[in-house]
């Protein structure tokens, strides 16, 4: 009786077996999640963390195909589910954090932005006591410079309006070094000057 009840049962089981499917909404419920955490900055501000996530749904692809390679019985989909749901939580905790670090990124780069402005009006207003005398060419230069680098803050704001945080941080940061060395060039400039008269004095 016992070995007929099996029988029975036997393709009531491959016909469950038959009916597994491609876990294709998971999919698309994973790849929505890892384009959320793409467009919430991951790839800039947790690049390590955003990789796992592709690798994950990458993974989970390749489980999905390796399986539909096998007779239609033979098909398990468990492991690309468990890939994919693990891809689709992790993607919402990454959005998170990824919007942490953007906003952490913004307040650094609004604050590097107006240390450049401040660097360049310094430098600006050495610019106009630059002395003219026989290195005019030099101080041409200089004054060029300068106006470079004021030119170069639209660079900086541009990025701000774009979202790009941590563009404007290395935007401004490489204005304020330069500010700072034509300022210097200056200073030297208007020493060298002040030490002639100084001479010329005795």
């Amino acid at each position: 009786m016992k070995h007929w009840i099996m029988f029975g049962l036997a393709p009531l089981f491959l016909l469950t077996v038959a009916c597994a499917k491609a876990p294709t909404d998971k999919l698309t419920a994973a790849e929505q999640a890892v384009n959320d955490a793409r467009a919430a900055g991951a790839p800039a501000y947790l690049a390590e963390d955003f990789a796992k996530l592709e690798s994950l749904v990458a993974n989970a692809k390749k489980e999905i195909a390796e399986e539909e390679g096998k007779f239609a019985f033979l098909r398990d989909y468990e492991k690309a589910e468990q890939l994919l749901t693990s891809a689709k939580a992790d993607a919402a905790k990454v959005v998170i954090e990824a919007a942490k670090k953007k906003e952490e990124a913004k307040v650094a780069a609004v604050q590097a932005q107006q240390e450049a402005q401040a660097s360049v009006k310094t430098t600006q207003a050495l610019v106009a006591k630059a002395p003219v005398g026989k290195d005019r060419a030099a101080v041409e230069a200089i004054k060029a410079d300068a106006e470079g680098l004021a030119a170069s803050l639209a660079e900086v704001q541009a990025a701000m309006d774009a979202g790009d945080y941590l563009a404007a941080q290395t935007k401004a940061k490489a204005i304020q070094d330069k500010s700072q060395a034509v300022a210097k060039e200056i200073q030297d400039a208007l020493a060298k000057v002040g030490g002639a008269k100084g001479k010329k004095g005795k």
